[in-house]
């Protein structure tokens, strides 16, 4: 009896270690592709997840966003709005499975409760940018061969595109946002590899997609995710709500080490950031992983501290919303 005890004991263990084993693999680049993969198995693995397709880049990549929660009310969480910026996908995405694993255990995610989900939903969208993406990673054989000439031009003929920033057809998708869009004078007046902001607001496809799927889910609090710099950008004509945006920053900025950034005073806007509060006057931040690295990815081997500043971030922020709904009551 002991012995069939035992056995029982090893194979249920066996079961839960295969049940909860670690989907995402942090040791190498994160491409479209893998993300579209870890997508499909977190979803697979997990319940209270609801995967939507928003729409397709210019050549034709898909851009999800990814609910976990039952709450009515929402946050937003996005990634990898410039192509060398992927690390910033698969933070969210590592967000995505260890909240997805506690919520669906009823357990604590380190001190926080996932029950607050069950009043404020997370919206992820990991990668807002995947032509962009697949362009830093010199994935250039899955573009049409017609268009690699022009990809090269917009690159200033380098045949390494490791410092690409833009989306697929030359424009900064962090610049296309109508909220101080007229007020963008640097940056090239073409398409670029970084810092061509279209020819008007609100043309670049993503952005077009993110902004609709904004008004339809009406969060509370959105953060867009870049690298690099470990700093917070939050103010922004925030108004009258300056003094609860910066409590709401403040928090994060505590739980991260990032500091808060001090705005100038005739501060450019073009950014998501910048739209949403301006919009909806609620809060939003720019978050800048990763120590400054230039005109590249940032190494794989600061991720894994990048996880530990910022793995509570999205569940602490699901609090602070829900907190914002009861005060409006």
């Amino acid at each position: 009896m002991k012995k069939l005890l035992s056995i029982l004991l090893v194979v249920s263990f066996q079961i839960e270690h295969i049940a909860h084993a670690k989907i995402l693999d942090t040791k190498q680049p994160y491409t479209y592709e893998g993300m579209k993969e870890d997508i499909v198995k977190i979803n697979h693995q997990y319940r209270a997840l609801k995967v939507k397709k928003i729409g397709e880049t210019h050549f034709g990549r898909n851009i999800y966003a990814i609910k976990l929660g039952k709450g009515k009310k929402n946050i937003v969480l996005i990634g990898a709005h410039h192509g060398r910026e992927w690390i910033t996908s698969m933070l969210l995405i590592k967000k995505l499975e260890e909240y997805a694993d506690a919520y669906h255990r009823k357990v604590k995610f380190g001190s926080f409760s996932t029950d607050v989900l069950n009043d404020v939903s997370i919206w992820f969208i990991p990668m807002l940018n995947p032509d962009g993406v697949t362009i830093q990673q010199n994935e250039l054989d899955s573009f049409p061969n017609r268009f690699t000439k022009k990809l090269l031009r917009m690159n200033d003929d380098l045949k390494n595109f490791e410092r690409w920033k833009a989306n697929g057809v030359g424009i900064d998708l962090n610049r296309q946002y109508p909220a101080g869009w007229k007020g963008l004078k640097d940056g090239p007046t073409y398409p670029n590899y970084q810092f061509y902001k279209g020819r008007r607001p609100l043309v670049a496809k993503e952005v077009i997609y993110l902004t609709n799927f904004i008004d339809e889910v009406n969060p509370e609090i959105a953060i867009a995710y870049h690298s690099s710099g470990r700093e917070i950008f939050w103010n922004y004509k925030n108004g009258r709500h300056l003094q609860r945006d910066k409590k709401v920053a403040a928090r994060i900025s505590k739980l991260t080490g990032y500091p808060l950034a001090k705005p100038p005073k005739q501060a450019t806007g073009g950014g998501f950031t910048d739209w949403f509060i301006t919009k909806y006057h609620r809060p939003a931040m720019t978050i800048e992983i990763s120590p400054l690295v230039g005109e590249t990815s940032p190494p794989l081997d600061v991720f894994e501290s990048e996880w530990e500043r910022n793995k509570y971030v999205g569940l602490t922020l699901a609090e602070e919303a829900k907190k914002l709904v009861q005060k409006q009551k």
